[in-house]
């Protein structure tokens, strides 16, 4: 069992055992957070889907209007033009067959999304064994694979997040930084939730949200109503 912090632990003790309203958790989340830097607030949400069944997975894409307060490292693998606007644009890495080459050599994704025109999708088939178990593969369904991935880039900096339940039917999601007001937090987190409520698989039975919790980074968790 993981080994807890005094601090931590002296935070989870203000924390009743109740759902709270998303008003109630934002301000509990962060007048309990232990972080002394400005950490993330996060939400993660239990679903009551199979893992087992494909048609089952949960996933989409959502804007945050306030954005997530952290900026995100993009890959973009288009030709040379495309490329060039993509940097442009706050792309971290861009190239063509020549970064697919050096992932392919050194089996390392140093980034969090990757965006690719329709035409580059054929070549990012040699990579797909080391991008798909990351969750990283370039998909039509989220937007990344677009004939315009400037736009996209600008999109994903500004707040477009895109979403997939984990391997336990979790879903992990930031919604802002513990600075932002709790008004923009409470915004990012009705809007990321009512994302989620849209995307219910249409096969699935029973009950579709088990559970709701929001904390900080390093911070205890405050179960949210559903």
């Amino acid at each position: 069992m993981k080994q807890r912090s005094q601090r931590f632990l002296d935070a989870k003790k203000k924390i009743e055992d109740q759902e709270y309203s998303v008003v109630e958790a934002v301000k509990l989340a962060k007048e309990v957070a232990p972080e002394k830097f400005d950490a993330s607030l996060e939400v993660h949400i239990r679903l009551g889907i199979d893992v087992s069944k494909s048609d089952q997975t949960v996933k989409g894409t959502v804007t945050l209007p306030h954005g997530t307060g952290k900026k995100i490292k993009i890959a973009v693998f288009a030709d040379e033009s495309k490329a060039k606007a993509a940097k442009a644009a706050g792309a971290a890495l861009v190239g063509g067959e020549d970064l697919i080459a050096k992932i392919k050599k050194t089996n390392k994704c140093d980034f969090e999304v990757a965006v690719a025109t329709p035409e580059m999708m054929r070549f990012l088939a040699q990579v797909a064994k080391i991008l798909g178990p990351k969750g990283l593969m370039p998909n039509p369904k989220t937007g990344t694979v677009t004939d315009d991935p400037a736009k996209v880039v600008v999109e994903l900096q500004a707040g477009k997040v895109n979403f997939k339940n984990d391997p336990a039917g979790i879903i992990h999601q930031i919604i802002g930084k513990k600075s932002f007001d709790d008004e923009k937090l409470v915004e990012n987190c009705n809007s990321f939730l009512e994302a989620i409520s849209k995307v219910k698989p249409a096969k699935m039975k029973g009950e579709y949200i088990k559970g709701i919790t929001m904390c900080t980074s390093m911070g205890p968790g405050v179960k949210v109503k559903k």
